[in-house]
């Protein structure tokens, strides 16, 4: 079946569930946030959440960082920019 991945057609196992559609792309479910059809799926439903034909799944990655230089403070070309 078809689906829209982060924006982008994909082809996947006909009666994926979100868990399922986690293993086929070896993603740690633990790792990440799924909107199916604009509404979030908790983690305890990605085993029972169904992904059907033509849904738009976004698959969101959690990311972690840490200060320019580590224990220096970023003195020059320090643009950060922040995602929501």
């Amino acid at each position: 079946m078809n689906i829209t991945l982060n924006g982008e057609k994909k082809e996947v196992p006909d009666g994926i569930t979100v868990l399922g559609l986690l293993q086929h792309l070896t993603i740690q479910p633990e790792r990440v946030a799924i909107e199916l059809n604009e509404s979030v799926v908790r983690k305890k439903g990605y085993s029972t959440a169904q992904v059907q034909d033509g849904d738009r799944v976004e698959i969101v990655s959690f990311m972690g960082g840490g200060a320019y230089g580590a224990s220096r403070p970023c003195r020059r070309n320090c643009n950060l920019r922040t995602a929501i």
